[in-house]
């Protein structure tokens, strides 16, 4: 899901020919028994049974689902064994991830951060510092010594403004829950501070070093760390070397229990700006307190959840802000904070028809970064909105970083795209040159490969695009085993990106594809609604219109064709397989949104309202709920394409009862020698902090199990 942990500058009838490819299946008998449960609920007068509600139930709490993940997992495992390939996978990712990484360097007060890892299978990065961007680097934090298993990661790392101290969070088995410390960075000691159970929260000190702000849900109940829904959230204000318990609250609403706050520090370290959402959309109210004032009170700028708002920078009580207030597309503003009516801004730079992303401010020159069909382009403008020029890039890709100080004459990009790992880059912001920092040396030949962005027209005459990257020399005949990856929401874009991985699968003859699909933000606001609530179902038809294309095409057919999608992904995945199990031999979806009934009643299942609706706020938006939630659309007698389900226990952002049900009711439900197995990882959250040997393990598992149900001869 959407929500970020800020640290410092956040997806069927399996036809004959797969089961012939595939060879032989498990059959009904060889799952595990799953009981039923006589549970349901009532929705506007409908009753709607939940035979398998039991599984919700945390791992921790419950001995029954303890023992149904062990005979799961039993199964999965003695499945994924059997298959040919799954070796050369594994020996492959190893081979390919064993190379030498960098993080773009930041400066703050002349002390200068990065993360390397110079062996490339650590579990993490290695966090260094130094006096010069240019080293000699010194050891800061390294997580691999956390724990013998890697699964303690630096979960978020804020440096305050003299560059003295660095708070870090510290994340245990891919948890959204913190515990933050304090170190000394000229001594490479912690201070003794500690905050626990923080969760969504950025770290923002104040300039004189003294403390810091964060948000903070109360601490969760016994039992429910990992289920409970996360309400009542405060701003609040810890000092250095005091104890937790004597942290002070800066803003809160009791009134609003489902508000959720966030701060910032102007960089003039004068004000402090608080910022309000209620979901996942980038709505918010926003408000001001002056710091040199002990007695000021926060006062509002923006005080209704209509439209985003984003801080660049600010000359004294002007603020140059980021908003999409009359502008989809987004636009830069100047706001009087002592007058910010929107009838008193001044517009700096216009809307225009490609999104605007990320704005900077370094050298006292905005740096913009655009999207245009979903690559990007960066542009220099002054604070009176005159543009400077056009940052060359290196290529046709994606390119992030651009951030500094206003007095600084440089900055520093990556830049990669599917088949050109991240590079790191130095700009200079004054002559408009580019210069090559660091660039890995990986064990594979990018001219092999070829990336080509195809557009086609979903079921009402949308124009969505995919990225489709493969071996150079494609044979276009439909017989080329294929990933589909999607995501589709939350207005979160897929971004051309270099991946490891992918390589694996793209060297054995593999097509990978990444579809840009309603939801997301590749074309702004109006992308990003025509796929949330009741537009929900236009990213299905997007996804299957991509699977369509693909095939129409010749570059694949439904015996060799695979979907994949995580979190929000998952849920693309179980829903396009529950309405068109025809159109693909493999389902891969991972820690999945599957019950859109009940979402909403777990951790931090509330936010994504904003994005789906709720089974509880109207009874159309029920019926649209139900009629295309996985778990529910699951059809006795149907056959359903050989599918991986994979989840973690620890998951407390999308809890693994999503995964461990729809799981339950699709071995009921399948008829047909397709495995439809899941994978459940231990240890492990929704994703983050999870260790480089873990990943490689399930990605082996992954692509074998692709590779086999896909047609792929791959052998150890």
């Amino acid at each position: 899901m959407k929500h970020q942990t800020l640290t410092n500058p956040l997806s069927m009838l399996a036809c004959g020919l797969a089961l012939t490819l595939a060879g032989p299946g498990l059959a009904q008998s060889e799952y595990p028994d799953t009981k039923k449960v006589d549970v349901s609920d009532s929705y506007f007068g409908t009753e709607v049974k939940d035979p398998f509600r039991w599984l919700e139930d945390d791992v921790r709490n419950s001995d029954d689902v303890r023992d149904w993940v062990t005979a799961q997992n039993e199964v999965t495992f003695g499945y994924l064994e059997t298959i040919p390939g799954r070796e050369h996978f594994e020996k492959r990712l190893t081979e390919l991830w064993d190379y030498a990484r960098r993080g773009a360097p930041g400066e703050q007060n002349g002390r200068w951060f990065q993360s390397r890892k110079d062996d490339g299978l650590m579990n993490h990065d290695i966090y260094y510092t130094s006096m010069s961007a240019d080293g000699p680097w010194e050891v800061l934090f390294n997580p691999n010594e956390w724990s013998e298993d890697g699964t303690v990661a630096l979960g978020g790392l804020s440096v305050s403004e003299s560059g003295s101290y660095a708070a870090y969070g510290i994340q245990e088995a891919g948890s959204d829950w913190r515990t933050w410390k304090v170190r000394d960075i000229a001594n490479g000691e912690d201070t003794g501070d500690r905050l626990e159970y923080l969760k969504f929260t950025g770290i923002t000190w104040t300039h004189d070093d003294k403390g810091f702000f964060y948000s903070k849900y109360p601490n969760p109940k016994e039992g429910e760390a990992f289920t409970g829904l996360n309400l009542e959230g405060k701003l609040m204000y810890h000092r250095l070397g005091t104890d937790q318990s004597e942290d002070v609250v800066v803003y809160w609403r009791p009134e609003n229990p489902t508000w959720n706050y966030g701060s910032e520090v102007t960089k003039d370290g004068r004000y402090l700006l608080i910022y309000i959402s209620v979901g996942t959309d980038d709505k918010y109210r926003m408000y001001v307190r002056d710091l040199e004032d002990p007695y000021a009170a926060p006062r509002p700028l923006i005080d209704e959840f209509e439209d985003s708002y984003g801080y660049i920078h600010n000359e004294g009580t002007t603020f140059y802000m980021t908003t999409d207030r009359d502008a989809p597309n987004k636009r830069v503003i100047a706001m009087d904070i002592n007058n910010p009516a929107s009838d008193q801004w001044e517009e700096i730079i216009p809307e225009r028809a490609e999104p605007l992303g990320s704005v900077g401010f370094v050298n006292h020159t905005l740096v913009c970064s655009y999207l245009k069909d979903v690559q990007t382009s960066v542009e220099l403008y002054s604070l009176d909105g005159i543009k400077v020029r056009e940052v060359a890039l290196p290529g046709v890709g994606t390119a992030s970083g651009f951030g500094g100080e206003p007095e600084d004459t440089e900055t520093y990009y990556t830049f990669s795209s599917y088949s050109v790992p991240p590079s790191i880059y130095r700009y200079d912001m004054e002559s408009g040159e580019s210069e090559l920092y660091f660039r890995p040396e990986i064990d594979f030949d990018p001219d092999r490969f070829e990336t080509t962005q195809v557009f086609f027209d979903s079921s009402d005459g949308t124009r969505v695009p995919m990225f489709v990257t493969h071996l150079k020399g494609l044979k276009l005949d439909g017989s080329n085993p294929t990933l589909l990856y999607g995501y589709g929401g939350f207005n979160i874009s897929l971004l051309p990106r270099f991946s490891t991985s992918r390589v694996a699968w793209m060297e054995e003859g593999g097509v990978y594809v990444v579809a840009n699909l309603r939801g997301g933000g590749e074309y702004g606001r109006a992308w990003h609604e025509g796929g949330k609530k009741q537009n929900k179902q236009n990213v299905f038809d997007d996804f299957i219109g991509a699977a369509e294309t693909l095939i129409a095409k010749g570059y694949t057919s439904s015996e060799h064709l695979a979907i994949q999608g995580g979190s929000n992904g998952g849920l693309l995945v179980g829903a396009c397989m529950a309405q068109r199990p025809d159109l693909f031999a493999v389902a891969l979806p991972a820690v999945g949104v599957m019950d859109m009934l009940r979402f909403d009643a777990f951790t931090a299942g509330r936010y994504w309202t904003d994005d789906y609706g709720s089974s509880k706020e109207s009874e159309d938006m029920f019926q649209y709920l139900l009629g295309y939630s996985p778990y529910h659309n699951l059809t006795d007698g149907t056959a359903y394409p050989a599918t991986l389900v994979t989840t973690a226990d620890p998951d407390d952002r999308v809890v693994p009862g999503h995964s461990f049900k729809f799981a339950a009711r699709l071995q009921e439900a399948h008829e047909g020698d397709n495995p439809v197995l899941i994978r459940i990882e231990t240890r492990a959250g929704h994703g983050s902090g999870k260790p480089t040997s873990m990943i490689i393990e399930e990605l082996a598992d992954v692509y074998a199990f692709t590779a086999k149900h896909t047609g792929m001869k791959v052998e150890d």
